[in-house]
């Protein structure tokens, strides 16, 4: 079994990478790390499994893995080829290697700070297209779009009309209707695009639920729930980017969007470079705006619009609105009215200017 830099791998080969999770839930900070150089290379897609090796339980899969191939640290990957061989590679860059994976850097220009108020004013009075244009061609894949609602999907539309490199994600709280789950294999195929879907950790989740059951958040609040099922899903997420778009708009929310800008840095989340650029290009639409560039380009869409749902979250926090109503009076309806956020918009958030 080889231990070296190997031989290099085909598209055939299956991957295996095994993670290590510590005893407070938190995931190893070198796996961590190896996820996001993977990320950053535009190889993640070439791993096919995540096994964890979980602290203090020799028994997990990940350790019984450990100790099969003689490997004491994690992260590692196993690779397996057509006629069931299997190679261990102990580190990320031998990994790269074998999988011959030298893929240049999406990060075409990094604005300086000297430019940030010129850009900021010039994305401003700029299209969407434009808007999403400009990230493009400075991140490329390195910049994602957030994928939840028609919004995002009107800016998979605008990006694929700019024919440049762009990665789009999916937070799956596990909680989301089942049309959701039908228009994100239609927008998938539509594009003919590949859709991260990001779930929760699952030691976090499964500590959560057998502490608060399914539904606290009709008793409490949704903030805890949202806060394992998304926040901290996103905040992982982000960590390998270095831009993200998102369909945010100004009219969704008097109280928490009113001054949503085009440009941002963001002050919630850490980047692949520490900082986070935010772009939202429909900031200034209405919903009708959105609307019509939906019909009138044959947008793929979410059926559960055409059932009176103008915002759609998770199933058992959304429901229809009533006409007059305003679109977020659907989500948590519950709760005050005014605070209609999950928190991965921080509010308050200051422009580029």
């Amino acid at each position: 079994m080889g231990h070296g830099n190997g031989p290099t791998f085909g598209t055939s080969m299956h991957v295996t990478m095994v993670k290590k999770r510590l005893e407070n839930g938190d995931d190893c900070r070198k796996c961590v790390q190896a996820e996001d150089v993977l990320r950053g290379r535009g190889v993640w897609e070439r791993i096919d499994r995540i096994v964890w090796a979980v602290e203090g339980e020799p028994h997990s899969e990940g350790m019984q893995l450990g100790q099969r191939f003689g490997v004491a640290a994690a992260p590692f990957f196993v690779v397996r080829d057509e006629q069931g061989s299997e190679q261990v590679v102990e580190s990320t860059i031998k990994l790269l290697r074998s999988l011959d994976a030298r893929v240049p850097s999406t990060v075409v220009s990094e604005p300086s700070e000297a430019e940030l108020p010129q850009l900021a004013e010039q994305l401003a009075r700029s299209e969407p297209l434009a808007i999403v244009r400009f990230a493009l061609e400075r991140w490329g894949k390195s910049c994602a779009i957030a994928w939840s609602g028609a919004e995002d999907v009107v800016l998979i539309d605008l990006a694929a009309h700019t024919g440049l490199p762009f990665s789009v994600f999916c937070l799956d709280t596990g909680r989301l209707h089942p049309e959701t789950y039908r228009c994100i294999e239609k927008v998938r195929k539509h594009y003919g695009i590949e859709i991260d879907m990001i779930s929760p950790e699952p030691v976090a989740l499964q500590a959560f639920v057998r502490k608060k059951g399914l539904f606290s958040f009709y008793e409490d609040g949704h903030q805890e729930c949202c806060a394992v099922r998304k926040v901290q899903p996103l905040k992982r997420t982000l960590a390998g980017y270095h831009a993200w778009l998102t369909g945010q708009r100004r009219d969704q929310s008097p109280a928490t969007r009113a001054e949503v800008p085009v440009l941002q840095l963001d002050p919630g989340f850490a980047g692949k470079s520490g900082r986070l650029w935010k772009l939202n290009p429909l900031s200034h639409w209405s919903s009708a705006q959105v609307w019509r560039q939906i019909r009138d380009n044959g947008i793929p869409y979410n059926e559960l619009h055409e059932r009176g749902f103008a915002s759609i979250g998770c199933e058992p926090c959304t429901r229809a609105v009533l006409p007059g109503q305003h679109e977020r009076e659907g989500r948590w309806w519950w709760e005050e009215s005014t605070h209609k956020e999950c928190g991965l918009h921080s509010v308050g958030s200051k422009p580029v200017r």
